[in-house]
């Protein structure tokens, strides 16, 4: 994990999902609470409801895309309530270890803190409630409120006009290499993989991106 340019440094851009929440939550419910709920809902095991091709191939298809992300898309296309069963496990979600440190040392510094998300707003409010974050960010951006996910580099051109950042003076930090390659087609400087976004996960290989790997040594240097 290298040292961080804290002086070419103003803004500093946060995924949520993995990055600075446990993905535990997210992969919990897309892999197993949601499957056993739609097996529940249309008479099915659950080995039938991931086998029958209904669920696997809809993810898959909409994967990356807005869609995805979309709890509205979501309760339409699979006829549930997503946002009541994401409340019956609201209590998985947790916030990455020093992850509340790192955030106030950056407000401290006088840096611009922008979190931006591919979570729907519904989402999005439901982990404020369990975790005060709110307080530590300039802006709180959902790639819903300009109709592209962060995996498009017109989400970028929508972020740049509203939020105002220097990509070359940016930092940005997410869990996605997809996403992460995105904004570096985008010309995002400073950019950071997560190698274990779900504590109950394996480690992942974040290929040809340094990887955060404990945010109180991403303060060495921060004035």
């Amino acid at each position: 994990m290298p040292t961080l340019p804290w002086s070419a440094i103003d803004t500093v851009l946060l995924d949520m999902d993995g990055t600075l929440l446990d993905l535990h939550f997210d992969n919990h419910f897309w892999l197993e609470h949601l499957p056993q709920r739609y097996a529940e809902r249309n008479g099915l095991s659950r080995a039938e409801a991931e086998a029958d091709a209904v669920l696997e191939p809809l993810f898959r298809e909409h994967a990356g895309q807005l869609n995805w992300y979309c709890l509205d898309f979501w309760s339409r296309e699979l006829d549930l309530s997503i946002r009541e069963l994401k409340h019956e496990v609201a209590h998985l979600i947790s916030l990455r270890p020093h992850a509340d440190t790192f955030l106030a040392a950056l407000r401290q510094a006088g840096k611009r803190v922008a979190l931006i998300t591919n979570a729907h707003r519904d989402s999005l409010s439901l982990k404020l409630e369990r975790i005060e974050l709110a307080p530590y960010f300039d802006r709180l951006i959902s790639s819903h409120d300009y109709g592209y996910p962060k995996e498009d580099a017109r989400f970028w051109s929508a972020l740049q006009a509203d939020f105002g950042f220097d990509p070359q003076r940016s930092l940005f930090i997410d869990d996605s290499l997809p996403i992460l390659r995105s904004a570096r087609a985008y010309g995002v400087a400073h950019l950071l993989a997560v190698r274990h976004p779900d504590s109950r996960g394996q480690v992942r290989d974040t290929e040809e991106f340094a990887a955060q790997e404990d945010y109180r040594r991403l303060l060495e240097g921060l004035p």
